[in-house]
């Protein structure tokens, strides 16, 4: 199958090396020159397990020398969907299929403008992934991916199902459902509970448990979420918030995406997490000053970058 990766940062590296080593015939597109410069020449270096393999693909940094692909995975911030929705849809060409794994909420109702919905799967992945330079990422974890069509129907179903094997036999254990909405508002949960707070705070994701305060400030943000879920008919865990803490215990020594692209001065996805969730909640009037307040606080933290 013939691949190409809108977004060749670090998880975009990732899948597409990946997918490259199951077989698949795979493009990365990025703006980044450096980066696509080191690929063609060398290919992607992958660090894991305390060893590095060099994974060979092609690279570009115009799609035109891509041309049509059978598969367009997206994995750009969310704050760059538009403009890659409009490169995927390019890419996919009249047939091809549009994913996207991104955080946080919108990005496939972006993709639906230009991408029919029965062409899009959005899905989550629990692999982890670190850019430690131009041509080369660290895979900081393997878990589960879950995919499911943005159009629901048997046959899309059944489409999903074929891609998620695909991406099993190149080693992206995946899932596919017909119902793909709870499964993004579960990953949006994780993200209402840890991005914001260690962001603001400069902690590492497990150290959100070490107060209780903290803890019961993300679980008023988590809570918050899951009420304007459960006011969208979306089905929701009993208990969000000790899930959102064992995931932070397991990933404790990491810092959260959101807290390097703070760390690092870049925009947030803050818009696409807590701010969805404040979106959603004004509009069917549902009290969240949580994260209407963690909203406001990264946003001014982001306005005022030096």
């Amino acid at each position: 199958m013939k691949i190409a990766i809108v977004g060749a940062g670090a998880m975009g590296s990732l899948f597409g090396s990946l997918l490259a080593e199951g077989g698949h015939a795979v493009w990365l597109y990025d703006v980044w020159q450096e980066h696509i410069d080191a690929v063609i020449q060398n290919g992607v270096a992958i660090e894991f397990g305390g060893k590095t393999r060099q994974v060979r693909l092609k690279a570009a940094a115009d799609p035109l020398q891509i041309g049509e692909s059978e598969l367009v995975l997206i994995f750009v911030k969310a704050t760059q969907t538009k403009a890659a929705a409009q490169t995927a849809a390019r890419l996919a060409g009249s047939r091809g299929l549009v994913m996207t794994l991104q955080n946080g909420m919108g990005n496939a109702e972006t993709i639906a403008q230009v991408v029919p919905p029965e062409r899009i799967l959005v899905g989550t992945t629990s692999h982890g992934s670190t850019m430690l330079k131009a041509g080369s990422i660290r895979h900081a974890g393997a878990g589960p991916t879950t995919v499911g069509m943005w159009a629901e129907g048997e046959k899309e179903f059944q489409q999903a199902r074929q891609i998620a094997d695909q991406l099993t036999r190149s080693g992206i254990e995946t899932t596919a459902v017909k119902d793909v909405r709870p499964v993004v508002w579960d990953k949006l949960i994780v993200n209402i509970g840890i991005n914001a707070i260690t962001a603001l705070t400069g902690i590492k994701n497990g150290q959100i448990l070490d107060l209780e305060l903290t803890r019961e400030l993300s679980r008023a943000a988590i809570e918050e979420a899951a009420l304007v879920a459960q006011a969208q008919g979306i089905r929701v865990r009993k208990d969000p918030a000790t899930h959102v803490f064992k995931i932070a215990e397991a990933t404790a020594a990491n810092r959260s995406s959101m807290g390097q692209d703070v760390d690092h001065g870049r925009p947030t996805e803050i818009k696409a997490l807590n701010g969805f969730v404040m979106r959603q909640a004004d509009r069917m009037g549902i009290p969240a000053p949580v994260n209407r307040t963690l909203t406001a606080l990264v946003q001014t933290v982001e306005e005022h970058y030096q």
